[in-house]
């Protein structure tokens, strides 16, 4: 099963755009993540969206935080990021008729909401401020 390591990413490379004296190019960050430049342009322009970065064009440009860390929750990186599910533990929709697959499902779904809420709630309690040395 995959896991999405987006938000754990992004938080590691905000962190250290904080301590950055430039701007950080998306090669740069690429480098860093060991993925695509390209990859990383389209999510930090998610990030651009929503206001916690900004973007310079040209020559010594690249991508500068917009916003303070103490004002950004991993909440607000989450939501940026789209929100993806935080567990990737699924339903079984096999036998739609069946009532203990039914009753399964039933209890799965709601202890995963549930969990689900507490951790997003946690994510809002947490600013990045705090994850930074």
């Amino acid at each position: 099963m995959r896991k999405d390591s987006r938000l754990s990413r992004m938080l590691h490379i905000l962190i250290h755009m904080d301590h950055m004296d430039r701007p950080a190019t998306s090669n740069h960050i690429a480098t860093m993540l060991q993925t695509n430049p390209v990859v990383v342009r389209r999510t930090m322009a998610r990030l651009r969206d929503k206001g916690y970065v900004t973007s310079i064009k040209g020559h010594g440009g690249g991508w500068l935080l917009n916003v303070s860390l103490a004002d950004i929750t991993l909440l607000d990186i989450h939501i940026a990021l789209g929100e993806s599910s935080v567990f990737t533990i699924g339903l079984s929709d096999e036998h739609t008729e069946c009532l203990i697959e039914k009753a399964v499902n039933r209890e799965l779904a709601s202890a995963l909401k549930a969990s689900e809420d507490l951790l997003l709630t946690r994510f809002g309690e947490v600013s990045l401020d705090k994850l930074a040395f």
